[in-house]
C-alpha cells in the first residue's frame, strides 16, 4: 500500500540557534551529515540581522521570522545511500528550484525509526552588490535604534550622549542592505503542497523498492488524513478518538465509490456537512477540535443516506433490464483458396497484429477484485436494510406492555450496527491487502485498465477487418491470374 509523503515547515525566530542545534554532534545523537550551499556562516548572522531590522521598521507585533525550516521524512531504505550524497542531492534540489541559500542536516531519531532531513532556507536572496545609503547630514539614533531628528533627543541631563545611542556622521553609510526583499511565495498557502510534490517526486525517483514510493495527500480530496500521535502527547486520547472518526469517514468514502456514488457528490457532502459546519462552529464557539468528531459523524450519516439512494436506484434499474443475447456477425472468409493465393500471400505483407498492452495483464485480477468489492458491498446493504426495517418496527412499537419487545429490537439493532462497522472496515482492508491505498486509487487503475482493454479490442477489430480485406484481395488477384492463364492456354490451342 502506498504511503503519504511527510514534509513539515516551521518558522524560525532564532536561525543561528536552530543551525547550531541541527548540526551539533553534541546535541544530536544520530547525526550523519551536514551540508550548506554557502560556506560563509556569517551569511546567516547577516540574514538574521537584516530580518530583525526590517521587522523593527515595519512596526509589526509578534516575533520576527528569520528563516524557515523543512523537515523531510525519508524511507528507511535510504540509509543505503551515502549520507553526504543524499543530503547534498535533496538540498541542491531545493536551491535549484527556488534560488535561495540553504543549510541542512541528516538525522535519525533516538530509536532509529525516523530517517529525516532538516533543511533551513533563507527567504531572501543575497544581492550581487549591496545597496548602501550615505548620510547627507549627521544622523542620530536612540537606544532602540529609532531615528531622531536632533542631537538633543539622545542627550542626558549632563549634555552627554546616552549609552547605546549613536551618531552617524555626514558622508558615512547609515544603511547597508545585502539582501533582496522576502519572497512572498514562501508565505503562500500552496507553497508547502508544492514542496511536498517536489520532494515526493524526488523520493520516488530515488526509491530502491517499489513499496518506498510515496504520494501526496490531497487535502481538498475525498479523504481525511489521520493525525500522528507523538510520544507522551497530553492530547493523545482526543487525537485517537478524532482519528477513529476520520478512518470511519474514509471507509464510508470507499464504500460510496464502490456503490457508484459520483466523486462530485461525495465532495459536496464533505464540503456542506464538514467544511462549512467546521467554519460555522469556529465562528460560534471558537477553535474547539473536540467538535470535529461529532461533525464527521453527522457527515457519515449523510453520506450513508446518499449510498442507500444510489443502491436502491441501481436495484430498480436492474429489475428493468432485459437480457439481450448479442450474436457477433461473422466476417465472410473464402474457404476454397486458389493455388496461386499462397504464392501471392508470400509477396504481400499482411497487417501486424496489435501488441497487447502490459497494463492489460492486470485485467482479470482487477475485475475479480471489483466483483468481490461489489459482493461485499451488497451484503452490507442487505444488513443495513434489515436494520432500517428494525428501526421502523421499533418506532411503531409503543406502549407500556411492549418494553421487552423494544429492548429486544434495540439489542438486535446494536448487533447489526457492530456487524456493519466490522464489514465496512473489512471492505477497506480488502483494498489495502490488494495494494491500494483506498477505493479512489483502485478505481483510477480500474478505469485505466478498462480503457486500455477497449482500445486494444478496437485495434484488434480493425486488424481483423484489414486481414479479411487483404485475404479477399489476395484471393481475387489469384482468381484473376488463373482465369488469365486459362484464357491464354485456350488461345494457344
Amino acid at each position: 500500500m502506498s504511503r503519504n509523503s511527510f514534509v513539515q515547515m516551521n518558522k524560525l525566530t532564532n536561525v543561528s540557534g536552530r543551525i547550531t542545534y541541527i548540526s551539533s554532534k553534541a546535541k544530536q545523537e544520530n547525526l550523519y551529515a551536514t551540508y550548506t550551499t554557502i560556506p560563509d556562516r556569517s551569511f546567516w548572522r547577516e540574514l538574521a540581522k537584516c530580518n530583525q531590522e526590517c521587522f523593527r521598521q515595519s512596526g509589526t507585533e509578534g516575533k520576527c521570522i528569520e528563516a524557515r525550516e523543512l523537515i523531510i521524512a525519508l524511507p528507511e531504505s535510504f540509509v543505503h545511500y551515502e549520507p553526504e550524497y543524499l543530503l547534498k542531492r535533496f538540498t541542491d534540489h531545493f536551491k535549484q528550484k527556488y534560488k535561495v541559500e540553504c543549510i541542512s542536516a541528516l538525522h535519525h531519531n533516538k530509536r532509529k525509526t525516523n530517517y529525516h532531513i532538516h533543511l533551513i532556507f533563507a527567504e531572501r536572496q543575497l544581492r550581487d552588490k549591496p545597496i548602501e545609503k550615505i548620510a547627507t547630514r549627521n544622523m542620530f539614533y536612540d537606544e532602540k535604534g529609532k531615528h531622531r531628528r536632533t542631537k538633543k533627543e539622545i542627550l542626558d541631563e549632563a549634555g552627554n550622549i546616552r549609552k547605546k545611542c549613536k551618531v552617524i556622521k555626514k558622508g558615512e553609510v547609515y544603511e547597508r542592505n545585502l539582501f533582496t526583499t522576502k519572497n512572498e511565495l514562501f508565505k503562500a498557502d500552496g507553497f508547502l503542497d508544492e514542496v511536498k510534490r517536489l520532494y515526493t517526486d524526488l523520493i520516488n525517483v530515488c526509491a530502491i523498492n517499489e513499496e518506498d514510493k510515496l504520494h501526496v495527500f490531497d487535502r481538498n480530496g475525498l479523504y481525511f488524513a489521520t493525525k500522528k500521535i507523538g510520544k507522551n502527547n497530553p492530547k493523545a486520547t482526543e487525537i485517537e478518538a478524532d482519528n477513529m472518526e476520520r478512518v470511519r469517514w474514509n471507509q464510508t468514502v470507499d464504500r460510496a465509490l464502490i456503490s457508484g456514488v459520483a466523486e462530485e457528490d461525495i465532495l459536496g457532502v464533505k464540503r456542506e456537512k464538514i467544511s462549512e459546519e467546521v467554519k460555522r462552529s469556529i465562528e460560534l464557539y471558537g477553535n474547539n477540535p473536540s467538535f470535529l468528531a461529532e461533525i464527521i459523524r453527522l457527515a457519515i450519516k449523510a453520506l450513508e443516506l446518499l449510498i442507500s439512494k444510489v443502491l436502491l436506484a441501481a436495484a430498480k434499474m436492474a429489475e428493468k433490464i432485459v437480457d439481450v443475447v448479442y450474436v457477433e456477425k461473422e466476417v465472410p472468409v473464402l474457404v476454397d483458396e486458389p493455388e496461386q493465393a499462397v504464392e501471392i500471400r508470400e509477396k504481400v505483407q499482411l497487417p501486424k497484429k496489435p501488441e497487447e498492452p502490459l497494463l492489460l495483464s492486470k485485467y482479470p485480477v482487477i475485475i475479480e477484485l471489483d466483483a468481490e468489492l461489489k459482493r461485499r458491498n451488497k451484503e452490507i446493504f442487505a444488513i443495513e436494510q434489515e436494520r432500517g426495517n428494525l428501526e421502523i418496527e421499533l418506532a411503531e412499537c409503543t406502549g407500556v406492555f411492549k418494553q421487552k419487545q423494544r429492548k429486544e429490537l434495540q439489542e438486535r439493532i446494536t448487533l447489526l450496527d457492530k456487524k456493519v462497522e466490522k464489514m465496512k472496515a473489512e471492505l477497506s482492508k480488502v483494498l489495502q491487502n490488494a495494494g491500494y491505498a483506498n477505493a479512489a486509487e483502485f478505481f483510477t487503475e480500474l478505469f485505466a485498465v478498462r480503457e486500455e482493454k477497449r482500445k486494444y479490442e478496437e485495434d484488434c477489430k480493425i486488424w481483423q477487418e484489414e486481414c479479411v480485406r487483404a485475404e479477399i484481395s489476395i484471393n481475387r488477384e489469384a482468381f484473376c491470374n488463373e482465369e488469365t492463364a486459362r484464357r491464354n492456354e485456350k488461345r494457344h490451342r
